[in-house]
């Protein structure tokens, strides 16, 4: 038997500040000397952050970090305690030091493996991921450093903590080999593969969503030193997912409510419902609220460009969405504060949005999550965190039909309705999963929805709605090429930067070619 103390440690990293980093890394240091730890693990790169991009190739920088870790290796060496900061296996451990964004059913999943692969093979696994502090671009590193040995969890650090963690084992690193098969997992198609369908699960992917958001607006308001945000609240889920996740990030930062400045602006086809709801969440929510009509600008507007508004055409769509951008960017200037984005993945895929209106804001914290999914976590968000008098407002959110309200109703009722025009938003979710996540053809597509909404919708309407998918994700790529930055959360990112740097002039004949041939 040999055994040994074992400190895995998750530093709060700055990023490219390598002297504050290795202050910070020496503090962790001495901690696992004064435990009597023999050996300490850290995240990758963690004396520059692993989240530098480009300018990890810097020469500045690369010095820097270099020296840094050697003056670490020797002060380290000087305690008895040795230092690895990368994968590698080394006298019965296996150290797995990743910089992965945190996703909905990844960390379960990944705690799954190793306490699989650990009792398989009768080692110690540690694994240390990046946390707090790396870049929030497109992705939450939350940390979460874990120990096991032959399958038994014996320490797991505490994730989305905003300063530096550390935890301890006593190990045996003398196990022997055991020879276990390990069944593998096989994937299953489901109508929403969004949404899981145990509902305890759901609940659980509900919370981390939430916390996943706002671990990435936290960490963005932290470093540009935002004490104030500035939303538009239309009464629909997107708008009122993004305030919700704003009120928590202010919570956790212990500024006050009030500092968040949510404006509603009805608009030429703004009904009663959608701005009831708006003013009756922001008041239950405790936020600053605004009314700003947009009407007399966007008539102003016409008259400038020469536009007759009884055509309501794009243009007259168009210009209400890009009047309600410029209020929102200029508030933010004048309350020295910043935007944040409202969009849904689901619009993004399709490009529902106005170029220069909607699709632009500071820090979009909705971009990772589908629209199916989105009603799912507000209605989570309605039964735990908002109960009460905001829930019952949550509730009615939920049930409004999703529209974008640019074309007037009668009686003040909606008068235009998403889903009529593009398509149900579960079949594009659908397909967005399924392009996106596992690559299928067309063909592959819409036999798999055939299968799966068979109950619900003929052939020839899916068919229909998989034609304006590919049509519309192929023609709005230029949309998502310069769109703002967010926080991933699941297996399905559309981030240009990241996971989805697709070509906007990329043609989509192959794809309709063998839909159309069906």
């Amino acid at each position: 038997m040999v055994k040994m103390k074992l400190a895995a440690a998750t530093p709060r990293v700055w990023l490219a500040d390598v002297r504050k980093n290795y202050e910070q890394a020496v503090a962790l240091l001495e901690k696992a000397e004064s435990e009597g730890a023999k050996m300490i693990v850290f995240t990758p790169h963690f004396l520059t952050g692993a989240t530098c991009g480009v300018l990890s190739g810097q020469k500045l920088l690369a010095e820097a970090e270099q020296k840094a870790l050697w003056q670490l290796k020797q002060l380290s060496a000087e305690k008895g305690i040795d230092l690895v900061c990368e994968s590698c296996s080394k006298d019965g451990l296996e150290i797995i030091c990743a910089c992965v964004p945190e996703m909905v059913t990844r960390y379960r999943k990944v705690k799954e493996q190793i306490a699989v692969k650990s009792s398989v093979e009768r080692k110690v696994y540690v694994y240390c991921p990046s946390g707090y502090g790396e870049s929030t671009a497109d992705g939450v590193y939350a940390g979460g450093s874990l120990i096991y040995c032959n399958g038994h969890l014996l320490a797991a650090g505490e994730r989305f903590l905003r300063e530096g963690t550390i935890v301890f084992a006593d190990v045996d690193t003398s196990l022997e080999p055991a020879h276990n098969q390990i069944e593998k997992e096989k994937p299953v198609t489901r109508r929403h593969p969004f949404i899981p369908e145990d509902r305890e699960e759901l609940a659980q992917r509900c919370d981390d969503i939430l916390r996943i958001q706002t671990a990435g607006l936290v960490a963005r308001m932290e470093f540009i030193k935002a004490g104030k945000a500035v939303l538009g609240i239309s009464g629909g889920l997107d708008s009122t997912l993004a305030l919700l996740v704003t009120c928590l990030a202010f919570d956790e930062l212990a500024i006050p409510r009030n500092n968040i400045i949510a404006v509603t602006m009805p608009g030429l086809g703004t009904s009663n419902r959608t701005k009831g709801n708006a003013l009756a969440l922001m008041e239950a929510l405790g936020v600053t609220s605004k009314e700003i009509s947009i009407v007399a600008a966007v008539e102003q507007h016409f008259k400038d460009i020469g536009h007759d508004p009884s055509d309501r055409n794009v243009t007259y769509e168009n210009a209400q969405a890009r009047e309600r951008t410029q209020i929102l960017m200029d508030l933010a200037n004048e309350y020295g504060a910043f935007v944040v984005g409202t969009g849904d993945m689901s619009e993004i895929a399709l490009g529902w949005c106005t170029f220069n209106g909607d699709h632009i804001s500071n820090y979009g914290v909705n971009c990772g999550v589908p629209k199916t999914l989105m009603r799912e976590i507000v209605s989570h968000a309605a039964r735990t965190r908002f109960a009460g008098a905001c829930g019952a407002v949550l509730m009615d959110i939920v049930d409004t039909p999703v529209s974008p309200e640019l074309i007037p109703g009668e009686g003040g009722e909606i008068g235009q309705k998403t889903e009529d025009v593009l398509g149900p938003y579960e079949l594009h979710d659908f397909f967005l999963y399924h392009l996106v996540r596992h690559g299928r053809t067309p063909k592959e597509i819409y036999l798999e929805a055939t299968y799966a909404f068979s109950d619900q919708y003929d052939a020839a309407a899916i068919k229909s709605c998989l034609r304006t998918f590919i049509r519309r994700f192929f023609s709005q790529q230029f949309k998502r090429s310069c769109s703002p930055e967010g926080p991933c959360v699941g297996s399905v990112s559309l981030s240009p930067r990241t996971s989805w740097p697709m070509p906007s002039d990329a043609f989509n004949t192959l794809w309709m070619d063998q839909l159309e041939n069906l």
